[in-house]
């Protein structure tokens, strides 16, 4: 079997300007992330650039990894937690993004 994870999945909208929320999102969100999610083991940053399907509503997604539900439940319910997902939703000008709790099962593939 794969390993087991536990992460939060933030999916951001196509922002009204795009250059505006990269300057937020890199050089305000990002260092937040870092500073205030105790706990966090990884964190995966993801720009959508393009889909067979045409143009997406997802712009970017953010992918926060614990070691177990339990931390981070504690994460989020925690005031650094609650300052990232209040940013998080500041900077989001394309409209509010939506923030997923999730089990991870991983397989990979050499």
């Amino acid at each position: 079997m794969g390993t087991h994870g536990v992460k939060v999945v933030f999916i951001y909208p196509r922002p009204q300007d795009e250059q505006a929320f990269e300057k937020a999102y890199l050089g305000e969100h990002v260092p937040m992330v870092e500073a205030k999610l105790k706990g966090l083991t990884r964190l995966v940053l993801t720009k959508v650039t393009g889909s067979p399907q045409g143009k997406m509503a997802a712009y970017r997604l953010a992918e926060v990894y614990f070691s177990t539900m339990a931390e981070l439940q504690t994460c989020i319910e925690s005031d650094g937690g609650k300052e990232v997902i209040a940013h998080a939703h500041s900077i989001s000008s394309g409209g509010q993004p939506l923030i997923l709790i999730c089990e991870e099962e991983s397989f990979v593939y050499w």
